[in-house]
């Protein structure tokens, strides 16, 4: 069974997406440096989406 994460539609993350120095921009990125619920949604990912999205948030936590 597959679990839907909302990490791909999070308001958070669309505010981070249309202004990285906002405060809820910089919130957003800060957040997901220990989100349970990013890190699930990450590591579920494909290689290659994983690879896309640590180089697009500057993110290398997870492995």
């Amino acid at each position: 069974m597959a679990t839907n994460y909302k990490c791909e539609g999070c308001a958070m993350r669309a505010k981070y997406e249309n202004s990285p120095k906002s405060f809820i921009g910089k919130f957003w990125r800060w957040h997901i440096n220990f989100c349970p619920g990013w890190k699930a949604y990450f590591m579920q990912l494909p290689d290659e989406e994983k690879t896309a999205l640590r180089e697009k948030y500057k993110f290398v936590k997870y492995k």
